[in-house]
């Protein structure tokens, strides 16, 4: 696969531009460093919640990176595939603390469409027209290197013209749940989203087990800060940015570490 984009989103910023050089020194005393709601207009986006936000949001930030229009995608083409270790969390504590100070089972018909996973990427489809192949990975870096994998061999068989990898990941609404377990993650937490735009060509290449990691997983943790599953579309923004041609990915979940190799598209996205 070749890389035509990544649109980037993070709470320093829109952009590869907007992150710090050091994470932990920008961020100072703040454990946690959130991302502002978008002003998406319409009426289907005055209940959707912020994650549902940030993913077409994400979407948008690519297709301007990438000089193209919304029709670049649409339609049955383009294969969509979702990535979160915790995107879904905030819609499914907002569903069960609405059930408890009802003093029901049940949060409502408001809250419960947006508990699923399946609720981002339904509105990245919706926005957008797609209606290619879709896929969900639950989990955090090394899921994103798993969807890089498929979205490569998915190309290479035919499966689709073109393919999103898209991630999402927000931890403001289960902030206290997260320091409960900080031995788990690495801070500051960063909220984010991030869009890859994936092209046929190149060599193909599986995903597969990886002792260390690589330079551009530890400059992500350095710059950024823990964004989970987003890690390594971030790590694919800066391969891109400074023209590494092939770039190596490496992202880690729960002590299971994988690598990807791929290379760019000829013109790459613009800086």
């Amino acid at each position: 696969m070749r890389v035509a984009g990544v649109g980037l989103l993070t709470g320093w910023g829109e952009g590869l531009a907007a992150l710090p050089a050091h994470a932990r020194r920008a961020a100072g005393s703040r454990s946690l460093i959130p991302l502002a709601a978008p002003p998406l207009g319409g009426e289907r986006f005055r209940r959707a919640t912020r994650e549902c936000l940030f993913g077409v949001t994400a979407v948008y930030a690519l297709l301007r990176e990438a000089g193209l229009g919304s029709e670049a995608i649409a339609g049955g083409d383009t294969a969509l595939i979702y990535v979160t270790a915790g995107g879904y969390g905030a819609s499914n504590r907002a569903f069960i603390e609405a059930a408890a100070s009802a003093g029901r089972e049940s949060g409502g018909a408001l809250y419960f469409p947006y508990t699923a996973p399946s609720a981002i990427p339904a509105e990245v489809t919706i926005e957008f027209g797609l209606r290619g192949p879709y896929v969900i990975l639950i989990g955090g870096a090394a899921a994103t290197i798993e969807a890089l994998g498929q979205a490569d061999r998915m190309l290479a068989e035919g499966t689709c013209a073109r393919a999103l990898v898209l991630a999402v990941e927000t931890f403001a609404e289960c902030a206290d749940l997260y320091a409960r377990g900080r031995w788990l993650v690495e801070w500051p937490l960063v909220e984010a989203a991030a869009c890859a735009l994936l092209l046929p060509g190149g060599n193909g290449m599986m995903a597969g087990p990886a002792e260390r990691a690589s330079p551009l997983e530890e400059a992500v943790r350095r710059r950024v800060g823990e964004t989970l599953a987003c890690a390594p579309l971030i790590g694919l923004a800066l391969a891109c940015a400074a023209g590494d041609d092939p770039w190596e990915l490496t992202g880690q979940w729960r002590g299971r570490r994988l690598a990807l190799r791929g290379e760019r598209s000829p013109a790459g996205p613009r800086r």
